[in-house]
C-alpha cells in the first residue's frame, strides 16, 4: 500500500467524508423506541449502499429485530472483521439539546470543531473513520490489503438481543482471524488508546418480605422490625472499612496487574483531585491501597444501584413498609466466576437475614472479564501505527465497563478483539449535546489506514 498516497486521499476527501457522516447522522436510528423502527431500517439501508459503493459484498440480514449490515470483500474467510452499531439513545430531554440533534452541524469551540449530533461519537462518527479509511484504500489502491468483513448492528442500545442468535447462525460467514472494534475512546484529545482489558458484569435484584402487610409507624414503630432497616444493614455489610468487597472467596480469581502495565499507568499523569473535582467531588473511596486508575481499570466492585421501598411519591405515608428491594452490580476482573460470586453473594445474605423474613433474588447472567496480551504483535503493530499518526505514544488503557460484543466474538466466534477508538471524555455520549471533534474523525480515518497497512504485514 503507497501509504502516503492514500492519506493525501483522505486529507483531500475531507469535507465529502463529513457530508456522508452528516448524511448518516439525521437518520433517528433509535432502537429503544418501536416507532423508529424504519428509521433504523433506512440507516441499515444507506450504509449497506455505501459499502456496495466501495466495492464490499455487502448485503441486509434480518434479525427478530433491526437489521444487521454484513459485508465482505472476500468469499474467503476474512483476516478482520469489524464491528459498530448504527443505532443511537434516546435524545430526551431534548429541550436541554442546544441545537436539533438529528440535524448535525459544525461547531466551533475553545477545542476546535466538532461535529454535534446524537449517534455522532457513539457510534456512527466512530464507524465511519473505518468505513472512509477503506473508500481511501480502494480509490488508490484498487483492493483492500486484506479480506475485511464489516458488521454493523442495530440494537447496540438495547443490550443487542438479536445478536447472539445472529452470530450463532452466521459463524462460518463471520470467521475472522481477528475482530476491530471503534466503540471506545482516547486517553486524551492528543493521546491515542488501546483498551487491553474490560471488567466483566454481574448484576443481582434483592426482595426481602418481614410483616404481612404494611404497618402504621405510630402504632408498631420501634417494636416491629423495619425491612428497609434490614434491607440497609445487609448492604452495608458487603463493604469493609478498608474498602474491600465483604463477601466469602470474592478475590478469587483477581490478578495482579503486570509492573509494566503500572509504570505505563504512572506515566499517564492522572490527577485523582481533577478527576474528582469534574464530578463535584474532592474525597475518593475505595480499596485502600491501589490508585484510581486501578480501582477503575483492574479491580472488582460491588456497588448499590438502587434502593426502595415504602411510599417514596410525594407527600408523605407514615408506614413501616412490608418489603425493601436493592439492586446491586459487580464488575469483575481476571478470572473472576460469576456464578461462584453470586453463589457467595446469596448465601451471605440468607445467612445474615432476621429470622421471619424471607429473600428472593432475580436471575440475571453474569459476565467474565475480558483480557488481551499487550505483548502480541497485533497490540504492537496497532500501537506503533497509532503513534506515528498522533505523534504521541499510544498507550494501553483498562475499560472499567463492559463491552458485550468483545465477550460473544470470544465465545461464539473464537474470536479476541482489538478495541481501538478516538471520543472523548467530553463527548457527552448518551446525554444532551452529543459530539465528535473534527479531529477525532478524521484522524481516526486516518489511524485505521495506518493500522490496516501493518496488521496486513502480518499474515
Amino acid at each position: 500500500m503507497n501509504l502516503d498516497l492514500v492519506l493525501k486521499k483522505l486529507d483531500e476527501s475531507q469535507e465529502y467524508a463529513e457530508k456522508r457522516l452528516f448524511e448518516l447522522l439525521q437518520f433517528k436510528s433509535i432502537s429503544t423506541d418501536p416507532k423508529y423502527k424504519k428509521d433504523c431500517y433506512k440507516a441499515a439501508e444507506w450504509l449497506n449502499k455505501q459499502l456496495i459503493e466501495i466495492g464490499f459484498s455487502s448485503s441486509l440480514k434480518r434479525t427478530n429485530g433491526n437489521p444487521m449490515v454484513l459485508a465482505h470483500n472476500d468469499q474467503e474467510t476474512a483476516d478482520f472483521l469489524f464491528y459498530g452499531h448504527y443505532d443511537v439513545q434516546p435524545v430526551d430531554p431534548e429541550s436541554l439539546w442546544l441545537t436539533n440533534p438529528f440535524e448535525p452541524v459544525i461547531e466551533q469551540t475553545e477545542n476546535g470543531s466538532v461535529i454535534r449530533a446524537r449517534g455522532a461519537a457513539d457510534d456512527k462518527g466512530q464507524l465511519m473513520t473505518f468505513v472512509e479509511a477503506c473508500r481511501a484504500i480502494k480509490a488508490v489502491e484498487g483492493k483492500l490489503p486484506c479480506k475485511i468483513s464489516l458488521l454493523f448492528e442495530g440494537e447496540e442500545e438495547t443490550s443487542s438481543p438479536s445478536l447472539i442468535p445472529f452470530l450463532e447462525g452466521h459463524k462460518d460467514e463471520l470467521k475472522s482471524r481477528y475482530a476491530l472494534v471503534c466503540d471506545t475512546g482516547m486517553w486524551d484529545p492528543e493521546t491515542p488508546s488501546i483498551t487491553s482489558s474490560l471488567r466483566g458484569m454481574l448484576s443481582e435484584e434483592i426482595a426481602i418480605r418481614g410483616p404481612n402487610r404494611d404497618l402504621h409507624s405510630g402504632l408498631f414503630g420501634g417494636a416491629v422490625p423495619n425491612p428497609l432497616q434490614i434491607m440497609s444493614k445487609l448492604i452495608a455489610g458487603l463493604h469493609l472499612n478498608d474498602g474491600r468487597v465483604n463477601i466469602p472467596n470474592f478475590y478469587q480469581g483477581v490478578e495482579k496487574t503486570s509492573s509494566d502495565l503500572l509504570r505505563q499507568w504512572e506515566k499517564l499523569q492522572f490527577s485523582e483531585k481533577e478527576f474528582l473535582k469534574n464530578l463535584g467531588l474532592s474525597q475518593s473511596v475505595g480499596e485502600t491501597f491501589f490508585s484510581t486508575l486501578e480501582k477503575l481499570w483492574s479491580r472488582p466492585t460491588c456497588e448499590i444501584n438502587g434502593l426502595w421501598g415504602g411510599y417514596i411519591n410525594e407527600g408523605f405515608k407514615t408506614v413501616i413498609p412490608s418489603e425493601a428491594y436493592a439492586k446491586i452490580s459487580f464488575r469483575l476482573v481476571g478470572n473472576q466466576d460469576p456464578e461462584k460470586i453470586r453463589k457467595e453473594f446469596r448465601n451471605k445474605l440468607r445467612q445474615e437475614l432476621p429470622a421471619d423474613f424471607d429473600i428472593t433474588f432475580s436471575d440475571h447472567k453474569g459476565s467474565r472479564a475480558t483480557q488481551f496480551s499487550v505483548d502480541s504483535r497485533i497490540m504492537s503493530e496497532a500501537k506503533e501505527a497509532l503513534t506515528d499518526e498522533w505523534e504521541r505514544e499510544a498507550v494501553f488503557v483498562g475499560g472499567g465497563g463492559s463491552i458485550p460484543i468483545v465477550k460473544h466474538f470470544r465465545e461464539i466466534l473464537n474470536t479476541d478483539t482489538l478495541l481501538v477508538g478516538f471520543s472523548l471524555n467530553d463527548d457527552q455520549i448518551h446525554s444532551p449535546n452529543e459530539k465528535y471533534n473534527v479531529r477525532s474523525f478524521h484522524k481516526g480515518a486516518r489511524s485505521w489506514v495506518r493500522i490496516l497497512q501493518r496488521l496486513s504485514r502480518l499474515l
